[in-house]
């Protein structure tokens, strides 16, 4: 026998039942252990952590793009009210220089210089100095008389105790 040993069949022998016994041990090995999932417990703590911090960020990062939109609208609103002090100080600045008082007394409170004389159409077009929409033309007194009359009139409605 020790000849039969060392021969090649044998050996194909040997060899052969050893790879059958590999590949039953490894036939019940798969069997035996149940399939891994692929999220580990690392995946799934990491997975936790992630949709931690999205829910933890999405209310601040909310209010910080709010905010950044009305600080935005509070700067558009201070350059619009810049603008309009800068056209009020030229307006006022107008009002300094005497010819454009003269011209606004003139246009609209129907004031003339001595030895001029002035004229007012009745029934005429509506003056074009006036912007459009503004009172009748009639002289100021007349349009001061009148509004005194009327809050005359109205406080002769109300009796106080």
């Amino acid at each position: 026998m020790p000849a039969d040993r060392f021969s090649t069949t044998a050996r194909l022998r040997v060899l052969g039942s050893q790879a059958a016994e590999r590949v039953y041990r490894a036939q019940s090995r798969r069997l035996r252990t149940p399939r891994r999932s692929r999220l580990t417990g690392r995946a799934a703590l990491l997975a936790l952590v992630v949709c931690s911090l999205v829910v933890l960020l999405a209310y601040p990062l909310r209010q910080y793009v709010a905010q950044q939109s009305r600080i935005e609208d509070l700067r558009q609103e201070t350059r619009q009210r810049q603008e309009r002090v800068e056209e009020l100080r030229r307006l006022a600045a107008r009002w300094k220089d005497p010819a454009f008082v003269e011209q606004r007394a003139r246009a609209r409170l129907h004031m003339v210089r001595p030895g001029e004389t002035g004229y007012l159409m009745r029934h005429g077009e509506r003056s074009f100095d006036r912007p459009p929409g503004g009172a009748v033309d009639r002289p100021w007194y007349r349009t001061l008389w009148r509004g005194l009359d009327e809050a005359d009139a109205s406080d002769a409605g109300r009796s106080d105790p």
